[in-house]
């Protein structure tokens, strides 16, 4: 387990940097780039999950968005107050 926890802390200070002028947990993105890690998770879930789908439609590998998802996991309830945020509103 602690291996594993491990690697998912790896990939995260790889791939996942946080915002420059937004200091939420919630605003963290890929580094490098400008793509949000909550857009990230709001695509899987329109993908049906599907992390590859994802990763071919931001071209990005594969390890990006498990990087995501662990970043996720661990900020799970501010990452979803954010996509809630972003929904339109009701009619």
């Amino acid at each position: 387990m602690i291996v594993r926890e491990q690697a998912r802390q790896q990939l995260i200070a790889r791939w996942i940097e946080p915002h420059p002028w937004k200091h939420s947990l919630a605003e963290a993105r890929l580094a490098g780039s400008k793509i949000a890690v909550w857009a990230i998770v709001g695509q899987l879930r329109a993908a049906g999950r599907d992390a590859q789908t994802v990763a071919a439609d931001y071209a990005m590998p594969l390890e990006a968005v498990e990087a995501a998802l662990a970043y996720y996991d661990q900020h799970r309830a501010v990452i979803d107050d954010r996509l809630a945020a972003n929904e339109p509103a009701p009619r």
